[in-house]
C-alpha cells in the first residue's frame, strides 16, 4: 500500500512536469476553469478546489480550513496532465477492459465495488437519495443506476442490482473507453472509489 511520502513524492513529480507548460495550454487542454488569482480551479464531486501556478498549490473554496486529501490532488494532477481535448470519450466499459486494468482489478473490487454493494446493494432509495445529492444522472440500467461526471472529460456509471433473501446484491461501475488514455490503471480504481466513498460519507450523514 502507498504511503503519504508515496503520494507527495508523485505529487511533486505531476507538479514540476505541469510548470513546464504555459497555464493557457493545460487550462485548454484540460478543460479546468481559469481563475484571475490562483490560476485554475475545477469541481471534484461536491467540491471547488482552486489550483495554483506554478505551485500547484490545492485550496478547498467550501471548505478553506479543511486539507484536501493527498490522493485527490495527485488524481487531479494525473488528470491534467493526461487530458486532451481531441479525445472522445468511447463507449462505456468495465474496468478490466481498461489496459492493464488486470493487476489491479483486486484493489478495484476492494476500494469500489464492493463497499459499493455492501451499503446500498439492499438499500436502493438510500443510494438514489446520495448520488442525487452529489448531482448525478438517473440512468435505465439495473435496477438503480446514475451517471457522474468527476473530472471535465471523464465520466463514470454506477449500476446496482438489489439483493434479497435468495441473491446477493450485485454492481457495475463502467467508465469512458478513453479513461485508460487519461488515467493510470491504479489513477482509475482511485477515481472510482472516491465517488463511491462519497456517496457513502452522504449516507453516514
Amino acid at each position: 500500500m502507498a504511503r503519504a511520502d508515496d503520494y507527495e513524492a508523485a505529487r511533486r513529480l505531476a507538479a514540476e512536469q505541469l510548470a513546464r507548460e504555459p497555464v493557457a495550454a493545460i487550462l485548454d487542454r484540460s478543460g479546468l476553469a481559469p481563475d484571475n488569482e490562483w490560476g485554475m480551479r475545477i469541481r471534484f464531486l461536491d467540491r471547488t478546489y482552486r489550483i495554483g501556478y506554478p505551485d500547484f498549490g490545492f485550496e478547498d473554496l467550501d471548505r478553506p480550513d479543511q486539507e484536501i486529501p493527498l490522493q485527490e490532488q495527485v488524481l487531479i494532477l494525473h488528470y491534467m496532465l493526461g487530458a486532451d481535448k481531441r479525445r472522445r470519450p468511447g463507449k462505456w466499459v468495465a474496468y478490466r477492459d481498461i489496459p492493464g486494468a488486470g493487476f489491479y482489478f483486486p484493489v478495484f473490487v476492494k476500494r469500489a465495488v464492493n463497499p459499493l454493494k455492501g451499503v446500498f446493494g439492499r438499500d436502493l432509495e438510500a443510494f438514489r437519495r446520495c448520488c442525487r445529492q452529489l448531482e448525478g444522472q438517473a440512468l435505465q440500467d439495473g435496477d438503480a443506476g446514475y451517471q457522474f461526471q468527476v473530472l471535465p472529460q471523464l465520466a463514470l456509471q454506477l449500476i446496482l442490482w438489489a439483493g434479497d433473501e435468495e441473491f446477493a446484491p450485485e454492481a457495475s461501475i463502467l467508465f469512458n473507453a478513453s479513461t485508460g488514455d487519461c488515467l493510470s490503471p491504479e489513477d482509475t480504481a482511485w477515481l472510482a472509489g472516491m465517488v463511491v466513498y462519497r456517496l457513502v460519507a452522504f449516507n453516514r450523514g
